[in-house]
């Protein structure tokens, strides 16, 4: 494998550090603050093209791959400042309607998403299913007249009423009425605006700017123009969005990991305790040694997923044990940083404790690192399925 990045890679690496210069960890966090998407920022990074990263050029996108948007995402959560609506909208919405949308509905959305004129959400998390997606009970019952009517609920929705249109996955048959497991799923896209679609954000104690949000389904109509791929058919669209989405917080936890340890060097090199800096002390120089070894080794695991997944290949293995690597060593990363700091990590103005719900919170999501680890063992180790 070649580990060198091409010209235009180092470029796309290294935007994080020019946007910062105008909206840098500071404004990230009074947006979180304040429950603030950053449009303005977002618009900046549409404005340069990244959005629209891997959407094709005739389409309006920049028609480049996954190992881009990855470097592009990891140099910007070295600044402090991730953006989880890159990952769900920019990735895992366009991504699935570039490969399986219609020539009309590729026209219809993808240009003004690029552009940063319409943002999407992808909604799948439901209350009485979690992590089992196969539960889910929200459907879209086809009508006579070739319509469907929406009705169910779904939770912790990223973005939610702020986006223009969500990717939203449903049952057109139930589960009790399928005879593969993976049959009579259907996904749509659903105006957000849509007559009898109620959101509630829900509070929640992590500092990020994207909002969450629970939404109910009260005889929602959609049109077969709204479907994306085929009914009773979805999982195949489900499935090529999972990945993506797994890479892509992998590439964050390498960022913010990053920039944790950064932060702690440059505390420890100046901090000066009884014989000089604290940082020449191995009590606080091993963890954070042993965490950059951490950091760099989920990086070079995230690279070759993204790769995989470029060239067409299987990923599943690699991008979740990427997900797991990342969020462990940004955990770990993160928590040596902040006993670094001491009391000073817990104050506002060192802004180091901030970092660590948003770094526990990727071991939970998208997906739990307890069921990738059942994924690891029975898929890679091939051991006998535990669920």
């Amino acid at each position: 494998m070649d580990f060198a990045l091409l010209d235009e890679q180092k470029m796309i690496y290294q935007y994080g550090q020019n946007i910062a210069k105008d909206f840098d960890r500071k404004y990230w966090m009074d947006c979180a603050d304040a429950s603030r998407f950053p449009e303005e920022m977002y618009q900046r990074v549409a404005d340069d093209g990244f959005v629209g990263l891997m959407v094709p050029e005739a389409y309006g996108g920049s028609g480049l791959g996954m190992f881009e948007m990855g470097l592009f995402n990891e140099g910007l959560s070295e600044q402090g400042t991730p953006l989880l609506s890159l990952v769900i909208g920019a990735t895992m919405c366009l991504g699935a309607i570039s490969k399986h949308g219609t020539e009309e509905q590729k026209q219809q959305y993808l240009p003004p998403s690029c552009r940063g004129e319409t943002r999407f959400c992808f909604g799948i998390t439901e209350a009485d299913a979690g992590t089992n997606t196969i539960r889910i009970n929200t459907i879209a019952a086809p009508q006579p007249n070739g319509r469907f009517k929406l009705n169910g609920s779904k939770t912790y929705i990223t973005d939610a009423k702020e986006s223009d249109y969500m990717l939203l996955v449903t049952r057109t048959t139930p589960h009790t009425e399928v005879k593969r497991k993976t049959e009579g799923f259907t996904l749509f896209i659903v105006d957000t605006k849509a007559k009898g679609i109620e959101m509630q954000p829900i509070d929640i104690s992590v500092p990020i700017p994207e909002m969450q949000y629970q939404i109910f389904f009260d005889d929602v109509d959609l049109g077969p123009e709204q479907v994306l791929g085929e009914v009773d058919k979805g999982f195949e669209v489900l499935f090529d969005s999972l990945n993506p989405e797994r890479i892509l917080v992998g590439s964050i936890c390498v960022g913010l990991g990053r920039y944790a340890l950064a932060r702690a060097v440059e505390y420890a090199s100046e901090r000066s305790v009884f014989k000089g800096p604290i940082g020449a002390y191995q009590a606080l120089q091993h963890p954070l040694a042993r965490a950059k070894t951490e950091i760099e080794a989920a990086s070079l695991l995230t690279h070759k997923a993204a790769s995989l997944f470029d060239q067409g290949e299987p990923c599943g293995d690699e991008a979740n044990m990427a997900k797991f690597a990342a969020s462990e060593a940004c955990v770990n990363a993160v928590d040596a940083a902040l006993q670094c700091f001491g009391g000073n990590g817990y104050t506002k103005e060192y802004g180091i404790f901030d970092l660590y719900p948003v770094a526990r919170l990727m071991k939970t999501i998208p997906f739990n690192n307890e069921m990738v680890l059942n994924y690891i063992g029975e898929r890679v180790l091939g051991l006998p399925r535990s669920y």
